[in-house]
């Protein structure tokens, strides 16, 4: 019977088919007005992306990965300039550091939540010599330390840049929401996010009147009025098709996310009733081998982007396979830290440099967590890996 079940790792359509009447009239109102970039869709979403992240402004563009670029260009990031960030995270993090000249320095996570360590990060601070910003990543959904973060903006006399691209809707235990406490933030709605477009789309949000008056300059080429440039921007508009789709998701998002904290705890309990500890317990310490996400502190909201778990690095790659087998989908976030990657061996960074991220790295998958998951799906999903794992935990591998 369970050879029958399948699980993708993420069923778009399952969430398209109850929207697709919705979807459909707001993307033929854009196409009847023919206004496909910028204009009033847009400008609604931002207005409905600040009002739901309770920040004074967002300005749509192009990606999540645009969106930090216009974060860093507008704080004047620039050739010999650092920026610190965690290695544990999407490429775009580091590479778009780089790709404005400047140094992406890279610091450790905390081995429990996976967010950037602040400890590591004054650790990092205190060999640069041209520290111009510091971005940590709301990863996974959860929200890293702002309060820490904040301090630390002081303390070294530079702008926090949130990286919320998996986190919108996250909440710190002050129940502030991710992207809004920092100098910028910066989100994703690629379609496999918790709010996704029909293809790329970000928005960066500010509190700052000027900042968010530069960020929306530089997403139109550095032009106003148009044709006028003292500055050099990129293209980097938000499509009203992708607006329009995204207007109607918004309204749902608050359900799915509680559909994802359901279906977490569902697995959490399943997993904690085979033996398995949270990650604040290491593997070393013995036990079921197999550690789930750490419960986000009850004044805190995980919005679950995803669903990570912790298997010993010997068997990772055995257990995605048996997944594989089983018809069950699984990801690796991320498999090679950004401090190990070719394109950045120039930074001299060996292994063993940054050990909690390579560790994670190694250890980690994650799993089908979006909120259309039935309960014959969530028991095949667990009972796959409670088995496997627990075969070979027995056999000592």
């Amino acid at each position: 019977m369970s050879d029958s079940i399948t699980v993708p790792l993420l069923d778009l359509k399952a969430q398209y088919a109850p929207l697709r009447e919705d979807i459909t009239r707001a993307i033929n109102e854009v196409i009847e007005s023919q206004w496909f970039i910028m204009g009033p869709v847009v400008q609604g979403l931002e207005a409905d992306i600040a009002g739901y992240c309770g920040v004074k402004h967002a300005i749509g563009c192009a990606s999540g990965t645009d969106a930090i670029l216009l974060a860093l260009m507008t704080l004047g990031v620039g050739p010999g300039d650092e920026v610190i960030c965690p290695s544990y995270t999407f490429f775009a993090t580091g590479g778009c550091i780089h790709r404005l000249g400047a140094k992406p320095v890279y610091a450790d996570i905390d081995p429990v939540t996976y967010n950037l360590d602040p400890e590591s990060v004054l650790a990092a601070a205190a060999r640069c010599t041209r520290l111009k910003a510091i971005m940590p990543v709301h990863l996974f959904g959860q929200a890293v330390d702002m309060e820490a973060y904040e301090g630390l903006g002081r303390e070294l006399n530079v702008p926090i840049i949130e990286d919320a691209a998996q986190a919108i809707g996250t909440e710190d235990v002050d129940g502030r929401r991710a992207g809004t406490r920092g100098t910028i933030g910066c989100f994703s709605f690629f379609p496999s996010k918790n709010l996704g477009a029909f293809g790329d789309g970000g928005v960066c949000t500010t509190n700052d009147d000027t900042l968010a008056e530069q960020i929306a300059l530089l997403r139109l080429h550095g032009g106003k009025p148009k044709y006028y440039h003292k500055v050099v921007g990129i293209n980097s508009r938000l499509d009203a098709l992708h607006a329009a789709v995204l207007r109607v998701k918004l309204k749902h998002l608050d359900d799915w996310t509680a559909g994802r904290q359901r279906n977490a705890a569902w697995y959490d309990k399943a997993f904690a009733a085979a033996g398995a500890a949270t990650s604040v317990v290491s593997l070393d310490e013995g036990g079921f081998p197999l550690r789930t996400p750490a419960p986000a502190p009850d004044s805190a909201r995980h919005i679950y982007n995803q669903y990570v778990i912790r298997v010993p690095a010997g068997i990772r790659d055995a257990v995605r396979d048996e997944l594989k087998a089983k018809n069950v989908g699984s990801e690796i976030y991320y498999p090679v830290p950004l401090h190990l990657q070719e394109c950045f061996a120039h930074l001299g960074y060996e292994r063993g440099s940054l050990p909690h991220s390579e560790r994670a790295a190694d250890e980690t998958i994650a799993l089908p967590i979006y909120p259309e998951l039935t309960e014959t799906q969530r028991q095949h999903v667990a009972t796959t890996i409670v088995e496997f794992v627990g075969k070979h935990a027995t056999a000592g591998v």
